[in-house]
Parts: C-alpha cells; structure tokens; sequence
C-alpha cells in the first residue's frame, strides 16, 4: 500500500530485498533526480499486502519507492506504469495525490518496473489514533465527514479533463465487478473457508445498473489518508492508488464501508479493524451513505447490494493474500489468519441478505 508517512517502516524483509545500488545508480543516471552523495537508508513499511513499500531515506531528501511482490507479473494489482500514470493525471484535479518522481520500466534494475516519488510528513489514522491526533468525540466526528467529503470530491472529478477517460471499460462495471469477483473467489479459495455460493447468486440476481462512471479508488480507508499532524483535519495525501479505475461510486463507496467497522459489530470483525472507525464520534455506516448520498444527489435504494457486494469483495481480497500464503509464495506471518475473514465476511453478508428479503 503506498505508504508515505507510515511509522511502521522496518529492516527490509529478506525476501523482498532488492538491489540498493542499482536503483541508486538510477535514480540519478537515467532518472536524473538530484540526489546528495551517498546510497540511502532503506527501510520497508509494515503495512500492505499486495505491493511492496520502501522508504529511501537520504541524507537530506526521503523519497518512497513502490514495486510489485517478486516473481509476479504486471497486472492490474501490479502494474506499476499504470500506477504511476495515473497518480501523476491526477495531481492537477486531486492535490492530494503524493507527488510522482519518476518511473522505471527497464527490468534489468530491478527485474520489474517500479515507480519513485516524494514522501508526504504527516500521520496516518490505523487500529488507533495516533496521539498527536488523540480522541476527541467531536474531532472524530468531523475526520469522519471530512473522510466522506473527500470521496465525494474525487467521484466529482471529469475522467475525460484528467486525461484518465482510458483507464475503464466503461458501462457495465457492477456487472463485470459481480462475475469478476466471482472468479476469483473461486480461483483463491482454499479448504478451510467458505464457498460463497449464495452471497453469489443473490449478487448476481440483485445486480442494479451503473448509477455513472467516474475515477474511483477502490482501496479508500482512514488508513490510507496522511492527515497533519498539527491540523488533523487538514488532509495531506490519499494513498493506495494501485486499484484505481473508472467505475460506479456506489461500488465504491461500498467496498469502502466494508472496511468500516463499527462499536457493535462483535470481537471478531474488531479483530480485523484497520482504521479507528470504532471511535466515539465517529459517523455509522448509514449516516456516511447518508451524507455522500445528500452531497452527490444520488440515491442509495439498492444499498444492499453495495453492502453486500463490499463485504464480498473484501473477502475475495484477503482470500487471494492468504492464498499466495498457503501456496508459499509469500512467508509474512502477518498473512497466516486472513482465511478467518472469509468466514467473518460471509456471515455479515448474510446478515444483510436476511435484512434486505
């Protein structure tokens, strides 16, 4: 997750260790970044789990560099040009996109492409608040609604005048989300968790039509918001581009809330809790929709399917993390309980399914 601000940086993981000097070398030949004398202190931010986050720390200059897992190939999840590009779109109409310094495509640095750009200072909401932000109910409340603004602002955006009108297919994007989702549940799903089948039969039966087509994150939590620290409300960056596309804001706003977890959502869901959504004062599900709903004029009728679809997809996230986990391919320990959250999405679904009925 493109961390910029994170205090969570760590000795970098053996086996997501890369060649210093080459990107080094680089940075200042083929990038030509100013840069003062010496290689930088690498370290490697804790959170994320799909790709990997480096701080590069110089001695006067931190840059952030972002690369895919080694051994995977360019893909939607992993494809660092798009990224770059369209963060780089972006910045004029969305000032809270971190600054982009430069991509590299020549696969003989590091054996794929990964992309640079500047730190932003700041902290950054997790599990808990950090205390230079601290708890207060009515400052949470008003993070709470300057977090649905935010969102609001970015669906606001004209695809076409960021130069991003490209990066979508087009209508039929719940479509396409429901039957892709599908696949890839199925593709991930290991022995120990559940099939999924009637959450999606009742998604693909539900399937309401593309409210509009606009820019949307698809990964957009308090975690991924770099707040001042001296001005809390003040937002400083939104990270975590890496799924952004064109698609419907409801879907969005969806996956969104799927994250959001709330006081009386029982032990199990706070366990997963990524973000201090918990918090006295903070906004509930419904009064965020509420207000995004009030400030885009559009309507939430079918919101069912928008909880529903968020959970779902989450799960199929987490699933595909636990999978290259069982499989192997990665030895994050961090990763080794993700198979409980397949269990945990799938009856809360199910909890909205016998609501909506």
């Amino acid at each position: 997750m493109t961390g910029t601000a994170r205090a969570e940086d760590r000795a970098v993981r053996a086996e997501d260790a890369f060649d210093v000097d080459a990107v080094d070398a680089w940075l200042r030949a083929a990038a030509g970044v100013a840069l003062p004398p010496g290689e930088p202190d690498v370290r490697q931010f804790a959170g994320g789990a799909s790709n990997l986050t480096y701080l590069l720390r110089y001695a006067d200059r931190d840059l952030i560099l972002r690369r895919p897992p080694p051994g995977t190939k360019a893909s939607s999840a992993h494809d660092m040009a798009r990224e770059h590009r369209i963060q780089a779109a972006l910045k004029p109409a969305f000032p809270y996109v971190p600054e982009m310094v430069a991509l590299c495509t020549d696969e003989a640095v590091l054996g794929s492409d990964f992309y640079v750009m500047e730190r932003v200072p700041g902290v950054i909401p997790r599990a808990s608040m950090p205390p230079e932000v601290g708890t207060d109910p009515a400052l949470m409340r008003a993070l709470g609604e300057r977090f649905v603004d935010l969102l609001v602002e970015l669906h606001a955006i004209e695809p076409a005048a960021a130069g991003l009108a490209d990066i979508g297919r087009g209508a039929g994007y719940v479509e396409r989300q429901v039957a892709g989702w599908t696949e890839r549940y199925a593709r991930a799903r290991t022995w120990n968790v559940p099939s999924f089948a009637r959450v999606m039969r009742w998604l693909d039966e539900r399937r309401p039509a593309d409210v509009r087509t606009c820019v949307i994150h698809n990964d957009f939590r308090l975690d991924n918001i770099v707040l001042d620290a001296a001005e809390p409300l003040r937002v400083r960056a939104v990270l975590d581009w890496e799924l952004a596309t064109l698609g419907d804001p409801l879907m969005d706003l969806g996956s969104s809330l799927a994250y959001w977890v709330e006081p009386g959502d029982g032990r199990l869901m706070q366990r997963f809790r990524r973000q201090p959504s918990n918090l006295p004062g903070m906004p509930t599900r419904r009064e965020i929709v509420e207000r995004y709903c009030a400030a885009t004029g559009l309507r939430a009728d079918d919101w069912p399917f928008y909880e529903v679809f968020g959970m779902f997809r989450l799960a199929g996230i987490a699933q595909q993390i636990y999978f290259r986990y069982a499989r192997g391919q990665t030895t994050n320990p961090a990763f080794k309980r993700f198979w409980l959250a397949a269990w945990v999405l799938e009856r809360r679904c199910r909890t909205v399914m016998r609501a909506a009925a």
